[in-house]
């Protein structure tokens, strides 16, 4: 017990030293690194036997010195300081400074070569001529004739010392190079407003839009191409003539691109455009793949066909939209369909109220379609099913609305009413069919022909 009691002394005074020197070293708060970590975790690389080991351990120090210093080394290399960054930038500007300079310079002195070198050739045909005229005059002759460098307007400018009109070329020069800077160094949304209030609209072209294809889409920013039209169509109303359509076209093609329809209808109805047959195509057929926005789609592609004056597609999309009564008030305003645009019609859009509105009298007009003919055409079609509806329709009236369409069916002959008949008989109308021909019979001079008999002469009552 002796024994024992001792040794418990001797771990107690141990650990009562190593209490005071963890307090010692806690109030110097010696920091050695920057970051936590768990001292009774293993080191990383080493096994428990080499961490306890001096030699491993010094070791294991030189190697981590090394690797220290070899990226410090790698740092000093690869990266520089922030204030490099700006002090290269200030370099920049300057040298960008001494370019214009230079460059306005050499435009000048270009310009005094060129004015030199066409008075020098001017005053050498004149001395080779005979001088009989003044050397004004021989100068304005041959301007009038071309052959002085072949551009009347060049040799005028020059030769009054008035370079305004080649300061206007320079001006537009600049701006496409400004242009293609912003789009090197990649400030698309600058290069894209830069674009938009370009000098007699030199940056509004397929050239420009082929750029900014050729950028692509960028992460996390905004579709540079779809900028570039946002910018040009929202400054056409500061400009004497609408944007063309084939940059119309392509504008509405990249907005319904990246489903932006809510920018496509603010340019429709806002903007200053001009409307093709394509760009009513293009957004006829994404209302066909977006089932939630057709109606709206519908609606952007009648008002495009209109101002086209394509009124056979902004009547369907009237049609498509459920417009009957709108429809119909379209085709009384225009007057220049035909029958087979009607028949066409119904094939696209088969609407039983379209048909019925169509073969009826509208606002006291004549029907526009025939109901015979139509119900023909839609059997002849494989639209059976739309006919067999439509015939369901026209038996609920009964017999006084059949005859009352027949009267005032000034299209339909004999033969295709019986063509009519027939068919209800043969899809189970057998009243309607009945009904129809009861109304052949009481017609005057009217006789039903047997399909067996071939000796009747039609035209036999017209010889007597």
């Amino acid at each position: 017990m002796r024994v024992i009691e001792n040794n418990s002394s001797q771990i107690q005074l141990q650990i009562d030293q190593m209490k005071q020197l963890r307090a010692e070293y806690d109030a110097k708060e010696v920091k050695y690194h920057t970051f936590s970590k768990d001292p009774s975790k293993p080191i990383p690389g080493m096994t428990l036997q080499e961490s306890v080991s001096l030699d491993a351990l010094t070791k294991y120090l030189k190697h981590l010195e090394d690797k220290y210093a070899e990226i410090k080394q790698v740092m000093l290399k690869k990266y520089v300081p922030v204030q490099r960054k700006a002090d290269l930038d200030e370099e920049m500007m300057v040298t960008l400074k001494r370019r214009d300079l230079a460059e306005n310079l050499n435009k000048e002195l270009q310009f005094r070569h060129q004015r030199l070198q066409i008075i020098s050739n001017a005053l050498t045909s004149w001395v080779k001529s005979d001088m009989s005229s003044s050397f004004q005059d021989f100068v304005e002759q041959i301007q009038k004739t071309k052959d002085l460098h072949g551009d009347q307007g060049i040799i005028e400018e020059l030769l009054e010392d008035d370079p305004g009109k080649a300061k206007e070329a320079e001006i537009l020069l600049s701006y496409i190079e400004r242009f293609n800077e912003l789009m090197l160094l990649g400030e698309y949304e600058k290069a894209a407003c830069f674009a938009a209030h370009s000098p007699r609209r030199i940056l509004q072209n397929i050239g420009t839009v082929n750029k900014f294809k050729a950028v692509g889409k960028i992460r996390g920013k905004p579709f540079p191409l779809l900028l570039f039209f946002e910018a040009i169509f929202s400054t056409s109303h500061a400009c004497r003539r609408p944007i063309d359509a084939e940059l119309t076209l392509e504008g509405i093609q990249c907005g319904l691109s990246e489903k932006r329809l809510d920018l496509v209808i603010n340019w429709v109805t806002q903007e200053r455009l001009t409307f093709s047959e394509e760009a009513g195509d293009v957004i006829y057929d994404y209302g066909e793949q977006d089932t939630y926005n057709k109606a709206k789609c519908l609606a952007l592609a009648q008002m495009i066909y209109t101002e086209c004056g394509l009124h056979k597609k902004a009547l369907l999309c009237l049609c498509k939209q459920g417009q009957i009564h709108g429809a119909m008030e379209y085709i009384q305003q225009f007057k220049d369909f035909t029958s087979d645009d009607l028949m066409d019609l119904i094939k696209l859009c088969p609407h039983t109220e379209l048909i019925q509105c169509l073969t009826r009298e509208w606002n006291g007009k004549p029907p526009s379609l025939s109901f015979g003919l139509a119900i023909l055409h839609l059997f002849s079609v494989d639209m059976k099913k739309v006919g067999i509806k439509l015939l369901q329709e026209i038996s609920k009236g009964g017999k006084g609305i059949v005859e009352h369409l027949m009267i005032n069916d000034p299209f339909c002959s004999l033969e295709n009413w019986q063509e009519v008949a027939n068919i209800c008989l043969q899809n189970g109308f057998d009243r309607l069919s009945r009904d129809i021909m009861s109304i052949l019979r009481s017609q005057a001079g009217v006789t039903e022909i047997s399909q067996e008999d071939d000796t009747v002469n039609l035209m036999e009552h017209v010889f007597w």
